[in-house]
């Protein structure tokens, strides 16, 4: 299995993040939808949903 890394965060309460990871605070679940899909896009990426409205950008 091989790792992917993170590269960012896209999420609606800073409160679960912390460390050196780039986050971007979504306004509110369409904001945070629509930034992890150009995000995960632009960096040929997969987004994972942590279910706590935190949405993780995971590159292979």
């Amino acid at each position: 299995m091989s790792k992917g890394s993170i590269v960012a965060a896209v999420t609606l309460n800073t409160e679960y993040i912390t460390g050196d990871l780039p986050i971007i605070v979504a306004q509110d679940e369409e904001d945070r939808d629509k930034l992890s899909r150009h995000i995960a896009n632009i960096l040929q990426s997969t987004i994972h949903d942590l279910g706590n409205g935190t949405f993780l950008i995971v590159q292979r």
